[in-house]
C-alpha cells in the first residue's frame, strides 16, 4: 500500500514507478469538498482519489512483484483503507514536511493492524527540510521504522523508497516470520 495525506503525492509515485498504465479512481474536487479537504499545500489540485490507485512493479531481477494499491488521503475513507490493508504486507506511508500532521491518520491505522511501514518524506521544492531526529520526533516514529526521502515524480527515488520498504519488510520476516493477522 501507499498511503498519506491529502495530497501528498500518492498518486503520483505510483505513476512514477508502474510497469502498467496506473488505474486511477480520481474525481474533480467540487465546490462540496470546501471545508472538508484542505487544498492550502496544493491550491492548484484539480483531481483527488476517491477509490485507490493501482499499479505494479517488479523489482529484484524480477523476482518479486509489488501490486501498489495508493490510498485516498481523506479519512472518511478509512473504511477502505481498513479493507485495503487486510493482508498487505507492508505500506509505504508518504509524508509532506509542510503539513505533518496529515500523516498521523495513516500511522495510526497501520499501527493499530499491525501493518509494518516505512515512511517516505516526499521532497516538495517548496517543502522545508528538517534534520531526521525531528522527523521521527514529529511523526512518532519507533526508531526502527526506515525513514527516506524521495521525490514521487521521479521513478528512480520513488524506486529507493520502495526498496527500503522491501528490504525493511524482508528483515522483519527473517527475524520473525509473518503470522496471518486476525
Amino acid at each position: 500500500m501507499v498511503a498519506g495525506g491529502f495530497g501528498v503525492g500518492k498518486t503520483t509515485f505510483i505513476g512514477s514507478v508502474s510497469e502498467v498504465k496506473p488505474l486511477r479512481m480520481e474525481e474533480p474536487i467540487t465546490q462540496a469538498s470546501v471545508g472538508v479537504d484542505d487544498l492550502r499545500g496544493t491550491p492548484h489540485k484539480t483531481t483527488t482519489t476517491v477509490a485507490m490507485d493501482f499499479g505494479r512493479i517488479h523489482i529484484a531481477g524480477g523476482r518479486i512483484a509489488l501490486y501498489l494499491f495508493g490510498l485516498p488521503g481523506q479519512s472518511r475513507f478509512r473504511p477502505l483503507w481498513e479493507d485495503l490493508a487486510e493482508g498487505a504486507l507492508g505500506c509505504l506511508v508518504l509524508a509532506d514536511t509542510r503539513n505533518l500532521d496529515a500523516s498521523h491518520d495513516a500511522l495510526g491505522l497501520l499501527d493499530s493492524g499491525g501493518v509494518p511501514y516505512a515512511v517516505a518524506i516526499n521532497a516538495f521544492p517548496d517543502a522545508p527540510s528538517y534534520p531526521e531526529a525531528e522527523l521521527r520526533q514529529a511523526l512518532a516514529l519507533e526508531p526502527f521504522t526506515p525513514l527516506t526521502v524521495c521525490d514521487a515524480r521521479n521513478r528512480t527515488s520513488s524506486l529507493h523508497a520502495l526498496i527500503t520498504l522491501t528490504e525493511y519488510l524482508s528483515e522483519r520476516r527473517s527475524a520473525d516470520p509473518l503470522e496471518p493477522r486476525r
